[in-house]
């Protein structure tokens, strides 16, 4: 379970984040609007993806939503993309538009971008920008509410939005992903775990405690091997060629090997107990 002494960090107006050791445990805060998208959580959302790139001492992310929801996508009522004028055209025309999308899109790119390994907690809907969150993690953990759609494509957008068109024919297959992408349908959190969206399902009140034994056995890596397993993966999902993945998994070895953690890590194995790694 979460550690009750864990340090709270209020730097920001609509994420909670909570750090505990290497763990970063990221709250989308906008309960009573089902943690819907607005320009303040976009904004928040890039800042704190994207200073991970560079912050070692974060090797973990766990992203949940409060209340009853993970993330129920854009926030329409806020957003320049959906508000039109009295004449019925979009607020800000092509330019204001594609900035503001190009702001949320850029989420999942620096959650790619990130060395860090994230594990989302999903429970209850995971719509549009919540379910592309959501693919775009390196590891989904699902509650028994938890519903997820491509919910672009039931208000006039097609559903090729936020990365989706490409994580989810990678995690569950074409046919699986037209069914979802095309007609916008739930998916829930039983048939979720069948198609291997998701690794497990629990009651939503375990999912915290659920997430605990991932990132135990994370915890038990080097740091340096942990953030190049996730940059091969990154790479091997587009490999051009098998030789083009063995390149890149051959260099990663040799830059592990050549560290001190990889020596703990022998000499732990070899005396039958706990690595202490030092990222070095």
């Amino acid at each position: 379970m979460a550690d009750a002494t864990a340090t709270p960090i209020q730097a920001y107006e609509t994420l909670i984040i909570r750090k505990e050791g290497p763990v970063d445990w990221v709250t989308m805060n906008r309960p009573d609007a089902l943690n819907s998208l607005n320009p303040k959580m976009i904004s928040e959302l890039q800042d704190y993806f994207g200073k991970l790139y560079t912050d070692q001492s974060v090797r973990i992310v766990v992203l949940k939503g409060a209340g009853r929801a993970f993330c129920a996508g854009l926030d329409l009522k806020a957003s320049s993309i959906a508000r039109n004028d009295a004449d019925g055209n979009s607020r800000g025309g092509v330019v204001e538009g594609l900035r503001t999308q190009r702001s949320i899109s850029e989420i999942v790119i620096r959650m790619r971008r990130c060395p860090q390994a994230i594990i989302s907690l999903v429970h209850g809907p995971a719509c549009g920008g919540g379910f592309a969150f959501a693919l775009a993690s390196d590891i989904r953990i699902a509650g028994t509410s938890a519903r997820m759609n491509a919910a672009f494509i039931r208000i006039g957008l097609s559903a090729c939005d936020i990365g989706v068109s490409y994580f989810l024919p990678r995690l569950v297959g074409v046919s699986v992903a037209s069914e979802l992408m095309m007609t916008g349908r739930f998916i829930n959190a039983a048939r979720a775990e069948r198609v291997g969206l998701v690794s497990e399902v629990v009651p939503d009140e375990k999912l915290e405690e659920a997430a605990q034994p991932y990132i135990d056995e994370m915890l038990t890596t080097s740091p340096i091997g942990l953030r190049l397993t996730k940059e091969c993966l990154n790479m091997s999902v587009d490999a051009g060629s098998l030789e083009a993945a063995i390149a890149m998994e051959d260099r990663n070895q040799i830059l592990c090997a050549q560290t001190s953690d990889m020596k703990e890590g022998v000499a732990a194995f070899l005396q039958k107990r706990k690595p202490v790694f030092t990222n070095s």
